[in-house]
């Protein structure tokens, strides 16, 4: 920080002492919602967590993990676990995801950036091809900021643009991609009147091609990259229009499972393969259904599928999907400038810190609590310690995770006594979540019971303080819901399992032996969300947070 005058320094906390050791613990994916049987939380046999919400109002409390308190566009805008740590590390709320990019689409940033002149330099003699979801549905990808890049391309120089749409049916009704496929012709065919030669070259539905995540299958994938980059596909169609509607009525397939297409001219070539010399541009801006698809433009070195070619292109994504491989290396919309955060206060004010968790989320206790930031702030003051997560296999053939591998870590960086600040990520109820498996996800929910339990018995024994907290919600609702909470059922009466994040808000506990009298939570910060953890967290570290940190949650009453 160059300005003048700014200091490190914290205030140090009228009524609340330093040096204390503090446990702070996240639950990944472990949000509060209404009990019943899809409520894993709730079935699962959790005693510690169930103990700690006794402690309601004042040491147990809800706090808000998704939309605007994230960063995120809308209410409807479920958090993830970067914009979650993001929040809990910064104290401040960013503007992220879709927000980002329409700041940079409406301002026209996105055209000056890095990004976009890598994928520049292919206008002239190449096609730039753009890949994404389409559809309104705001999850992944809107069809406006499609709308406008089209445009924003076209006018800064691309000349032949193809695009390879995936349909959504799942954010949005069943039934509305022939409309959205529909309203993208009409703007190609106004591009195509102003000399730009611009049209559909592919298709298929989200959930069979391109969209797949956490390398659950790959051949997905490969679906996508052989329509897309190799121009061949089971169907071959004029027209994308044509395609979706001929396609449901012929294999009966809802949006979201259409079969592959490829678009051919009248003598039966297709129109938009992806070759050497090419710019390619994944539109989407949530990162988990991206990830693959980038690892098989990007990566050289690549055995998840016979690619038969790998054309040498310039590639980006809308933003770097994973901040932790760098992924992609250009993106055209670059991260939130996140500085000043809690992790690097702490460190200059002398708390010496711990954070550990297993690979799938060591990064999100680590580099995004940090503000996107690699390494140490100071390696002599901190230790990061990542536990290698199972591999080939999905999470819920070992629900466990490494769920008390983690937690006996970080009881011995806590009797140790060489750390004021232990953190660490649980990751059981989201990982498992995501499988889906409701009986895996009750056993993945106890799993992470018994490793708080671990940890808070090692913060009683040195006389600490916990906070325990999530970073959004996943395993506390299984099933997706009508309008009036009633679980929805498939065509053969099964009921639909949810596998995503929620909207619902996550827990926050404060306790401990160190815990000073008269610390409780406040009754006027009704609003809190993730980014108010971290002012309570330098509260109870001894210190005042800065004055433009979010406000903190507790308040100390004078007995």
């Amino acid at each position: 920080m160059g300005s003048s005058g700014f200091s490190w320094k914290l205030a140090d906390h009228p009524k609340l002492p330093k040096g204390k050791i503090l446990g702070m613990v996240v639950l990944d994916g472990w949000g509060e919602a209404n009990p019943d049987q899809y409520n894993c939380i709730h079935v699962a046999d959790t005693p510690t967590m169930d103990s700690l919400k006794k402690g309601a109002p004042e040491k147990w409390r809800l706090v808000k993990a998704h939309g605007s308190a994230v960063g995120l566009p809308t209410e409807d805008d479920m958090g993830n676990s970067e914009v979650g740590h993001n929040a809990l590390g910064a104290g401040r709320i960013y503007a992220q995801g879709a927000k980002l990019v329409d700041f940079a689409l409406d301002s026209g940033k996105i055209y000056e950036g890095e990004g976009f002149k890598y994928i520049k330099e292919c206008f002239e003699t190449g096609t730039l091809h753009l890949i994404g979801l389409l559809s309104d549905g705001g999850v992944h990808s809107r069809i406006d900021q499609l709308q406008l890049l089209l445009k924003g391309a076209s006018e800064n120089g691309a000349k032949r643009i193809r695009v390879h749409i995936l349909t959504d049916g799942r954010d949005v009704l069943d039934g509305s991609s022939v409309g959205f496929v529909e309203t993208l012709e009409n703007d190609l065919a106004k591009l195509r009147e102003k000399g730009v030669d611009a049209q559909i070259a592919s298709g298929g539905g989200r959930m069979y091609v391109t969209m797949d995540r956490y390398e659950n299958d790959w051949e997905v994938v490969k679906r996508g990259w052989d329509a897309q980059v190799l121009g061949e596909a089971p169907h071959k169609f004029r027209s994308a229009v044509e395609a979706v509607k001929k396609l449901r009525e012929d294999t009966k397939a809802s949006d979201q499972y259409i079969p592959p297409f490829v678009i051919v001219d009248e003598n039966g070539k297709p129109v938009g393969p992806i070759v050497d010399g090419d710019a390619v541009v994944t539109f989407n801006f949530r990162a988990d259904r991206m990830v693959m698809i980038a690892k098989s433009l990007e990566y050289e070195d690549f055995d998840k599928f016979d690619r038969v070619r790998f054309p040498k292109i310039h590639y980006a994504g809308m933003l770097q999907y994973d901040g932790e491989l760098k992924l992609p290396n250009h993106y055209l919309v670059s991260p939130p400038e996140i500085e000043r955060t809690s992790g690097e206060y702490l460190v200059h004010n002398g708390v010496r810190t711990f954070a550990c968790s297993e690979t799938v989320k060591f990064g999100h206790v680590t580099f995004f609590w940090n503000g996107n930031r690699s390494g140490y702030f100071d390696p002599s003051m901190e230790e990061y310690v990542e536990i290698p997560s199972d591999s080939g296999i999905t999470f819920n053939v070992k629900p466990k995770m490494k769920a008390v591998e983690i937690a006996e870590k970080a009881r011995d960086a806590i009797l140790s006594r060489k750390f004021h600040q232990v953190r660490v990520n649980l990751p059981n109820g989201d990982m498992v979540g995501h499988t889906g498996d409701i009986e895996a996800t009750i056993v993945a929910c106890k799993a992470a019971d018994e490793a708080v339990k671990i940890i808070l018995d090692a913060i009683e024994q040195v006389g600490g303080i916990y906070v325990v907290t999530a970073d959004h919600g996943n395993a506390e609702d299984m099933v997706k819901r009508n309008k009036s909470g009633q679980p929805l059922l498939d065509k053969t009466g099964k009921i639909q399992i949810l596998t995503s994040h929620t909207l619902q808000p996550v827990p926050i506990a404060i306790g401990g032996p160190g815990l000073a009298a008269g610390v409780r939570f406040r009754n006027d910060v009704p609003g809190g969300g993730l980014a108010n953890v971290a002012a309570t967290v330098m509260n109870l570290h001894g210190y005042e947070a800065p004055s433009d940190y979010e406000p903190t949650l507790i308040e100390v009453i004078d007995n």
